[in-house]
């Protein structure tokens, strides 16, 4: 098992396209685990329940959440399809952060940042975490986001079980480079 590629696999039909391992998701993105591993298996992808679960345990970035029976699974945040993930407004720290690749820059400075077809805006609690995420895809550059100033303008937050905070979008003049 390629360890790496099994788990973009299971981002992709945990959070974008469930139909790649013929299964659905309910309406908070939960999916039963034997079905994803049939599912999975039917894809090329054939992974045992202690596989899967390992995946899940090191994911160093927590992408994904086993439920409280331990029968269902789903991916934290970053969903392209429609789910409701339960999440409850919380008050964040006076500063967020964003971390993005250079090329992108021009336009947030322009437009601030947008949701891009996911459901929210990720954002990091701290610099080295943006970083990391905004080298993914290039030379990274990092916005620092006025989020307490935000709150006070009525804009929401919210927190996923992995950390990643999320809002709808940030404008442009929330925004400073880091």
């Amino acid at each position: 098992m390629d360890k790496t590629q099994t788990s973009k696999f299971m981002s992709l039909v945990l959070r974008h396209d469930p139909s790649a391992a013929g299964v659905t998701l309910d309406d908070a993105g939960w999916c039963d685990i034997n079905a994803l591993l049939h599912g999975m298996a039917g894809a090329r992808h054939r992974i045992t329940r202690e596989d899967l679960l390992d995946i899940v345990r090191t994911d160093s970035k927590q992408r994904y959440a086993i439920s409280e029976d331990g029968l269902r699974i789903r991916a934290n945040q970053g969903h392209s399809i429609d789910v409701q993930l339960g999440l409850q407004p919380v008050t964040p720290p006076e500063v967020l952060f964003h971390g993005t690749a250079d090329r992108f820059t021009n336009a947030i400075r322009r437009d601030g940042l947008k949701a891009m077809g996911r459901q929210h805006v990720h954002l990091s609690p701290d610099e080295p975490t943006a970083r990391s995420v905004g080298q993914r895809h290039g030379r990274p550059v990092i916005f620092r986001v006025a989020a307490g100033e935000m709150v006070k303008r009525g804009h929401t937050f919210y927190r996923s079980e992995n950390g990643v905070w999320l809002t709808d979008a940030v404008p442009a003049e929330f925004l400073s480079e880091a």
